[in-house]
């Protein structure tokens, strides 16, 4: 089988060292005052000095946190009945990182928050969040959340700062209306100065502003465009499909693949199927020049004019948290860790190995080279009917039946 060569370990948008809002800014007037306030108090409440919960950096899109574990007792009477507490990190006091993504539409739209661990006790911590949907300060109640289930997680007593994080923000600053006003700024000039910390990029001026769209060519601009355009659509028509979660993650992993060296340099190329975010189609036009499976390829050109691996990459409501299904579509191989109906058995592709760290392009690339790896050639006059959906997925459901109970093997490192 194949084995991801990447680390885990990195926020959930895009392996921790990319930036990145959770959505496109621009396309409205963005969150409001009431959000101004929120940080402005988080970072009054957790400032850089406190012993149990930090607010590293703090902007309109974005949040970095820390939870302290300094005297965490570890597993114990804080637990609920029956729950496994993760282990304290390979260096003992470690702090937890969290992460956070504001989207323009907040809070409407709720924060989208990962956390630098593939720890599946802090991801349930994460999980558990979508519980509070509505109100007009969702990012404290978010935190109050987080802080006290870690505090139980970690064996720790709560600590009384996460109480004041229920005071009140002024009234005429809390409201939907303010929070979508287009003159919100014209309204509140007492507030400019002290808010500029959270004002950032968005008040320079035009030429030197960065856009997220930098770096993305026009035509792949486009594409982003008609997407948010779509879903627009159906969310006037009541006709929304997916979740919010995994939209705004998908939105994120296209915007980096448009920006990506690779996939400029043509070494993949990525079509949405029936313009669905939610549904790939994914080219992989460059393989190893040295294998076997690269001059398959060149041949399948003469013979097909095509001289590509089509993967198909679908994607289900509660992604990033559970991995995408990957098929080969066509050419039909053999070897390359390939199986019926086109399935791939690679651990990083089942809920066993995904971490919910990854990118789409990491896992792009580790395909292909686990294709090479498992010297995949092509099937030349095979019967291309016997690639489908139905008979993949039939595959892969008996192959992690099989691995559930016998493991993975991982080969050894000089093997790759």
């Amino acid at each position: 089988r194949g084995s991801s060569s990447r680390g885990r370990g990195s926020n959930w948008g895009a392996r921790g060292r990319r930036r990145g809002p959770g959505a496109a800014r621009g396309g409205g007037p963005g969150p409001g005052p009431c959000l101004r306030r929120e940080l402005k108090l988080l970072e009054s409440i957790f400032h850089r000095g406190h012993e149990r919960f930090r607010i590293a950096s703090a902007c309109l899109d974005e949040l970095s946190c820390e939870f302290l574990l300094a005297g965490a007792g570890g597993a114990g009477a804080g637990a609920a009945p029956g729950q496994h507490l993760p282990s304290r990190g390979s260096v003992p006091g470690d702090p937890v990182r969290i992460h956070c993504n504001i989207t323009e539409s907040y809070p409407a739209v709720p924060p989208i928050w990962s956390v630098e661990s593939d720890d599946p006790n802090l991801a349930a911590v994460l999980e558990r969040l979508v519980d509070i949907k509505k109100g007009n300060t969702l990012l404290l109640q978010h935190l109050k959340r987080i802080i006290s289930d870690l505090c139980k997680l970690y064996n720790l007593p709560q600590h009384p700062d996460v109480e004041m994080l229920d005071q009140p923000l002024p009234a005429e600053q809390c409201t939907q209306e303010d929070v979508s006003s287009e003159d919100e700024d014209e309204e509140m000039p007492e507030d400019t100065e002290d808010l500029d910390h959270y004002e950032m990029k968005e008040e320079e001026p035009a030429e030197g502003k960065k856009s997220e769209d930098d770096g993305i060519g026009k035509e792949n601009l486009a594409i982003l465009e008609k997407i948010k355009k779509n879903q627009r659509q159906d969310y006037l028509n009541g006709a929304v499909s997916g979740s919010v979660q995994a939209t705004d993650r998908l939105m994120k992993e296209l915007r980096d693949i448009y920006r990506s060296q690779s996939f400029k340099g043509g070494n993949y190329a990525v079509e949405l199927v029936n313009d669905s975010l939610y549904d790939w189609n994914v080219k992989l036009l460059k393989v190893d020049q040295d294998s076997a499976l690269h001059n398959d390829l060149q041949i399948l050109k003469e013979k097909e004019g095509a001289d590509f691996i089509l993967l198909n990459f679908s994607f289900k409501d509660n992604f990033p948290f559970d991995p995408p299904f990957v098929r080969v579509v066509s050419p039909v191989l053999s070897g390359g860790y390939v199986l019926g109906g086109g399935a791939i058995c690679m651990e990083l592709l089942t809920k066993q190995g995904w971490s919910s760290a990854y990118s789409i392009e990491s896992v792009i690339m580790q395909i292909s080279a686990t294709l090479v790896k498992g010297k995949a050639r092509v099937q030349f006059g095979a019967n291309k009917s016997q690639y489908s959906l139905t008979r993949a997925q039939q595959s892969y459901k008996s192959l992690v039946q099989i691995h559930e109970k016998n493991g993975w093997y991982t080969p050894p490192k000089e093997d790759g």
